[in-house]
C-alpha cells in the first residue's frame, strides 16, 4: 500500500476505501488480527462497510507482536502500566508514519509548531523509557524552536516565571500537560493565563483521585485563569491523536474516526449518542493494526466527533469473552 495516501484522505468516500484497502492488507499479512477474524468467522469478502471490520481488543498488544510486515521495528513504544498490570507494546516498523500523523494533526488544530512557545509538564512520562507522548512533544518542542520552549519535570517556580514572561511579551504559547501535575501546579500559583492554551492528557497515573472530565476542566479553569479547557486523546496502540479545543468534545484528523460498540454486545457498532465502548479506525496503524477496540467508554455525534465518559473496569470488556485466542 502507499502510506501516503493516508494522510491525503479528504472524504467519507476516500476514508471508506482506504479502511477498506487498509483490513485486506491487514487480514492477509498481520497473523494475530488474521486468526481474531476467523474467530469470529469474519473473511474480506463478508466486509463492505466499516461497521463489518472487527476491532481487536486492545488488550492484544500486551499479550502479542501485532504487527503486519515483515519490517523490523525502528522503536518499540510502552504503555506505563500500574503496578502488578502488564503493559502494552506498539512496535513501530516506519517512524515516519507516526511523525507524520503528529504533525499533520497538530497543524490542522492549531497550525505551524514554529508559531508557539511549547512548554511541557509530564513528569510521569518523562519518568520511564518508550512513551510515545514524550517522543511527539519533544519533537514539536523541537520544531517550535522557541528558546523558552521546553520540559518541566517538577520545576513549578520556573515554570510559573515561564509563563508569566511569556504572557507579558505577548507570545502564542500552548502548556501540554498530565491531568495531576497540572492540577499541582494551578492548586500552587493562581494565574492568568486568558491567551495561553492549556491541554490536558488525562490521567492521575495513581498520584491523585481519579475525577470526571467537567471537574477536572473546572478546577484547570480557575487555576490558570482560562475559559476554555483543551484536551489531547491519544494512546501507546495508536499512531494519531485526536483533540478537544474545550468542552470535553474531541475531534479526529481525517484519516481516523471512533465508534461505539454495544456495551453487551461487543460486535454491534452503536448509534450515535449511546454510550458504549470506543472502537478506533487508525489508517496511521497501517504496519501495525488499524481497528483497536478500547476500553473508554464515550459517546460518538454525527459529525464525528466523540467525547470520553470513563473507562471499562477490570472485569474487560464485556461480551469479549470470546476474544481470548
Amino acid at each position: 500500500m502507499n502510506h501516503k495516501n493516508i494522510f491525503k484522505i479528504k472524504t467519507e468516500d476516500e476514508f471508506l476505501s482506504t479502511a477498506l484497502s487498509v483490513f485486506h492488507h491487514q487480514y492477509a499479512n498481520n497473523s494475530v488480527y488474521r486468526a481474531f477474524c476467523q474467530h469470529l468467522n469474519v473473511s474480506p469478502k463478508k466486509v463492505a462497510t466499516l461497521h463489518q471490520i472487527p476491532f481487536l481488543p486492545i488488550q492484544f498488544f500486551k499479550e502479542k507482536q501485532i504487527l503486519s510486515t515483515t519490517e523490523s521495528p525502528q522503536i518499540t513504544f510502552t504503555s506505563s502500566g500500574t503496578t502488578g498490570t502488564s503493559t502494552s507494546k506498539h512496535f513501530v516498523t516506519d517512524i515516519n508514519l507516526y511523525t507524520q500523523s503528529y504533525h499533520c494533526a497538530f497543524q490542522q488544530f492549531y497550525g505551524p509548531p514554529e508559531d508557539y512557545c511549547i512548554l511541557a509538564l509530564l513528569p510521569s512520562y518523562l519518568e520511564r523509557e518508550g512513551s510515545s507522548l514524550i517522543y511527539m512533544v519533544n519533537n514539536l518542542i523541537e520544531k517550535s524552536n522557541h528558546p523558552k520552549s521546553g520540559f518541566f519535570l517538577n520545576d513549578f517556580e520556573n515554570l510559573k516565571d515561564t509563563l508569566e514572561g511569556l504572557k507579558v511579551a505577548k507570545t502564542k504559547t500552548l502548556l501540554i500537560g498530565v491531568s495531576f501535575a497540572l492540577l499541582d501546579f494551578s492548586e500552587q500559583y493562581h494565574l492568568e493565563l486568558k491567551e495561553t492554551i492549556i491541554m490536558e492528557t488525562g490521567g492521575m497515573k495513581g498520584r491523585r483521585k481519579e475525577m470526571i472530565r467537567p471537574e477536572l476542566h473546572e478546577k484547570l479553569k480557575l487555576g490558570f485563569g482560562v475559559d476554555q479547557i483543551h484536551s489531547e486523546y491519544g494512546m501507546t496502540e495508536l499512531l494519531s491523536q485526536a483533540y478537544s479545543t474545550g468542552n470535553g468534545i474531541f475531534a479526529c484528523p481525517p484519516w481516523m474516526k471512533v465508534l461505539s460498540r454495544d456495551t453487551e454486545d461487543a460486535l454491534t457498532i452503536n448509534g450515535f449518542k449511546k454510550t458504549g465502548g470506543l472502537n478506533i479506525i487508525d489508517l496511521a496503524n497501517i504496519n501495525s493494526c488499524s481497528f483497536i477496540a478500547t476500553q473508554d467508554l464515550g459517546k460518538t455525534y454525527a459529525d464525528g466527533t466523540f467525547e470520553i465518559l470513563g473507562r471499562f473496569d477490570h472485569s474487560d470488556i464485556r461480551g469479549c469473552n470470546l476474544m481470548a485466542l
